[in-house]
């Protein structure tokens, strides 16, 4: 089992319902982040709408892959909140530390600015 690092979790208010996000990126507004924004980072734990959501902004997170992609790979968020390959367009979230051979795999990501 993969295990987080942390170093820094901050909270937002949610703005959508995110009772079933834990492990996707989220955006600056309270709501999944959209596909090649710059997420404030990685909701940590199931979220109602209108609560306090705790985000993981910085260190080693667990997030749900959008696609196959292989480890280094840079990564940036898909229309579902989560990582995918980054190429050449979009913003960068960070870097795959375990490879992931198609969507909803949980892989550990660490964040970059």
């Amino acid at each position: 089992m993969y295990t987080e690092q942390p170093i820094l979790t901050t909270s937002i208010k949610a703005a959508a319902d995110l009772s079933t996000s834990k492990n996707l990126l989220i955006g600056f507004d309270g709501k999944l982040c959209v596909a090649d924004a710059k997420p404030l980072g990685v909701l940590a734990a199931n979220t109602d709408f209108d609560e306090l959501a705790p985000v993981h902004t910085n260190g080693i997170v667990l997030v749900k892959s959008g696609a196959a992609f292989a480890v280094g790979d840079h990564l940036k968020c898909d229309s579902a909140g989560k990582v995918i390959k980054w190429a050449t367009s979009g913003a960068y979230v960070g870097y795959a530390l375990d490879a992931a051979s198609g969507a909803d795999e949980l892989i550990r990501v660490l964040l970059s600015d």
